[in-house]
């Protein structure tokens, strides 16, 4: 089944907080989410989507980034996806230009790696010409998804007490 990316709207509050707590009911973190689970309330995430998607509002300490969900042909969400369109230092050690999610129950489908190729032309559009993904190195699928995806790994690096891997992908 393909999948499209596209910015998330207020009309789809329910469908994201749907999302958001399947994730917490299963006791994982929503990566690529803008910290949707870290959130009590939509709006109050919503509004930070909005702000840190500008040069001109992004919140001091963060970089601009571009919040995207993956939705089926019937616009149900699989999976988000976040594009920071640079790097800070904490981004460089250790987040990376993309971070992404799958719903639990769409997982093991390929729809991360199609959530990845479309990522990088949006990346590539950007002008962005060397892209920076990491994951834990326990997340065996993620690494998988970014080595499918061209991720050439350079490292490894300890975040507190994880192992991440350091992959890059040139998209010249």
């Amino acid at each position: 089944m393909k999948i499209k990316l596209i910015r998330p709207t207020a009309d789809m509050k329910q469908q994201i907080m749907d999302y958001r707590a399947e994730f917490v009911s299963n006791g994982e973190r929503v990566h690529g989410s803008a910290l949707l689970g870290e959130y009590e309330t939509f709006e109050e995430w919503f509004a930070d989507v909005v702000k840190n998607s500008s040069e001109a509002t992004v919140a001091d300490c963060w970089e601009p980034s571009t919040t995207l969900l993956s939705v089926d042909e019937d616009n149900n969400i699989i999976g988000m996806i976040d594009i920071r369109h640079r790097l800070n230092d904490y981004l460089l050690a250790y987040g990376g230009h993309i971070g992404y999610s799958v719903r639990k129950s769409e997982r093991r489908k390929g729809y991360a790696t199609q959530m990845l190729v479309q990522a990088l032309e949006i990346c590539k559009d950007m002008g962005i010409e060397k892209v920076l993904i990491t994951c834990a190195k326990d997340n065996v699928a993620s690494a998988a998804t970014i080595r499918n995806g061209g991720g050439i790994l350079e490292n490894e690096v300890y975040e507190d007490d994880v192992l991440m891997q350091r992959y890059w992908i040139d998209i010249k």
